[in-house]
């Protein structure tokens, strides 16, 4: 129902220092800052498109911590060796892993910035390498090799100054309510593709046979509720289709399914069950 080449666009955040946020996303991360505009910074690798957009709130509430919003942001990089670059250049800041795991069809380093929010970067493996299991995808949390990734790297090849051209939003994964109503909304009104549903208390959906563009979890949040408008954390994430009228037609299964989307300048803006936004736009403008 949704065209196969929709993908994940910019996530936007509200954070409370934003120079400390710009600075951790540049220096850590190795994003840059492409665009500011007032209370906006859009983040972004060397001559790419933004992935990550920082709106300055320094008065906003904190998301109390059983709310839904998001799990984690997920940067993808073109290969191993940027993987390994990327690990490089984490370690070489002193910023600390919270985990890093091999997903089978993916290999994923784990973190946080200063303000709390989840990151994930991430390579994927080739699409011959993911094998189906059950009906599904298979897809697992296995330890990732730290040692075997920096091996990608030249001896003595000097630190990366920041994300190569080529790197995208590759998906977000959310905190979800409940995951049947979060089903109800992005499988059956929106359209995308259920991929994996075996994980306890998730569900991993996608368009065109990817692994997930998005994932959805109760770990910490079955039956909570949003938090305040306008508090820190997730403002929205993009969600992008090929045309105009691809993003009209999805909006419409919205509004028929009683999200009572939103018309705006860069798109149409809806709230999920739990509350979180997506924002649906167009790749042709």
């Amino acid at each position: 129902m949704i065209p196969p080449d929709t993908t994940i666009g910019k996530v936007r955040l509200r954070v409370a220092d934003q120079d400390d946020l710009t600075t951790f996303y540049e220096r850590v991360i190795g994003l840059r800052a492409v665009d500011r505009e007032g209370d906006l910074v859009r983040l972004g690798a060397e001559g790419g498109e933004p992935v990550i957009e920082l709106v300055g709130a320094p008065d906003a509430p904190a998301a109390p911590s059983f709310s839904t919003g998001l799990f984690h942001l997920a940067i993808l990089v073109p290969d191993r060796a940027e993987l390994a670059r990327a690990l490089q250049r984490v370690a070489g800041t002193g910023w600390r892993l919270t985990g890093a795991s091999d997903h089978l069809v993916s290999e994923a380093l784990y973190l946080q910035d200063p303000e709390g929010n989840g990151i994930e970067i991430y390579r994927d493996r080739p699409r011959e390498e993911w094998r189906r299991d059950g009906g599904e995808l298979a897809m697992a949390t296995l330890p990732l090799d730290l040692e075997s990734v920096l091996g990608e790297l030249d001896p003595g090849e000097r630190e990366a100054n920041g994300m190569p051209s080529g790197t995208t939003m590759g998906h977000v994964h959310l905190q979800v309510a409940d995951i049947p109503a979060a089903e109800g909304f992005y499988n059956r009104a929106l359209g995308l593709d259920v991929m994996v549903r075996s994980y306890p208390g998730a569900l991993f959906l996608a368009a065109g046979g990817y692994h997930h563009h998005l994932g959805l979890n109760t770990w910490q949040s079955q039956g909570a509720p949003p938090p305040p408008e306008g508090a820190l954390g997730l403002d929205r994430y993009e969600l992008v289709l090929p045309n105009a009228a691809e993003r009209d037609s999805a909006a419409d299964r919205l509004a028929q399914a009683g999200a009572d989307p939103e018309r705006l300048d860069e798109g149409v803006v809806a709230a999920d069950p739990s509350g979180i936004h997506v924002l649906l736009t167009a790749r042709d403008g």
